[in-house]
């Protein structure tokens, strides 16, 4: 078993930009959930929203960046507002029953044969990160960040990756110190509460799925940008459930936890994966194939986290008084 390749591989989760991805969509369940109360079970559906608005701006209507940047966003904000109107007047669970089933929709709608001009169906669409890679001030080149070697363009999305990841973590944190954020967590603990004081809460709980929305969308954005294709496959209600477990690996109520949830979600995997694979490929284990040794990894996540759940609640960072929503 090459240990070397195993740890080598798991260090790459760390700075990957897929990671990236995960931690700004996780970011934006942690202001939904952790801060405000909400449940979106649809934050694949908001990564979705923003890929393909991208995608199909560049190549369908021959957008510039910014231009494709600013339709994903755009494109965000309305599914925030087709999916909040008329649910964030009632419980909770309807939010969740109807992002959940948006997300589906999206997929299945951009699946659809009758769109493969715009969508490319089944097979999605690729060759649209031209104008993001053309951006890059970074020489042709190998690069090597510690163990890893990376190509410019690698470079490239993994610096821009991070640094949305950054900016929208500090961003979030501005958001949740300030008057606006402490009724967000003031709604999350009682709404009528809240109502009493005067608060229009029907309007702070659109505003927390916007902004968290976007951020979703930009997760979705780097996802895409990273691998230069957008597939339908890769937006299923099981991307959203990943989502979930960073948030509550990390801590629900903290801004470093959903980053650190994500890097620990796709390190665990990658180990995995890994030792599994050597195992089986070394003939120490023979009860399992190679690709059942690569579902085995999710059962043993599982596990992990529903241990987690039990001993300790509020993820690595969270603050367990924080639990207690109304």
């Amino acid at each position: 078993m090459d240990f070397s390749s195993i740890l080598t591989n798991a260090a790459w989760e760390i700075i990957n930009p897929n990671t990236a991805a995960y931690a700004l969509a996780a970011l934006g369940l942690a202001l939904h959930f952790g801060f405000s109360g909400l449940l979106n079970f649809g934050q694949a559906g908001f990564m979705a929203v923003g890929a393909y608005a991208f995608a199909v701006s560049v190549l369908t209507f021959d957008a510039p960046l910014w231009a494709a940047v600013l339709v994903s966003l755009t494109a965000s904000l309305g599914l925030a507002l087709v999916l909040g109107l008329p649910t964030l007047r009632l419980r909770a669970d309807y939010l969740a029953i109807v992002t959940i089933a948006a997300a589906e929709i999206i997929r299945y709608v951009v699946t659809t044969n009758q769109l493969t001009e715009y969508t490319g169906a089944a097979n999605g669409l690729a060759a649209f990160e031209r104008g993001f890679y053309a951006l890059s001030p970074i020489p042709p080149g190998q690069y090597a960040i510690g163990p890893l070697v990376v190509g410019a363009n690698q470079l490239w999305a993994i610096i821009v990756a991070w640094a949305l990841v950054v900016l929208t973590g500090a961003v979030l944190a501005l958001l949740v110190r300030s008057p606006w954020g402490r009724v967000l967590k003031g709604i999350r603990e009682d709404e009528d509460a809240v109502r009493s004081l005067g608060k229009n809460v029907y309007l702070y709980k659109m505003q927390a799925l916007m902004i968290g929305g976007l951020m979703g969308t930009l997760g979705g954005l780097v996802f895409v940008l990273g691998t230069g294709s957008v597939q339908p496959a890769r937006f299923g209600t099981e991307l959203t459930f990943f989502l979930w477990t960073c948030l509550l690996l990390g801590g629900m109520t903290t801004i470093i936890g959903p980053v650190v949830g994500a890097m620990l979600f796709w390190i665990v995997l990658s180990l995995t994966q890994g030792i599994l694979v050597g195992l089986v490929e070394s003939g120490t284990v023979t009860i399992i194939s190679t690709v059942q040794a690569g579902q085995l990894r999710y059962i043993m996540v599982g596990v992990a986290l529903m241990l987690l759940m039990i001993f300790r609640p509020q993820g690595i960072f969270g603050n367990r008084k924080e639990l207690v929503f109304s």
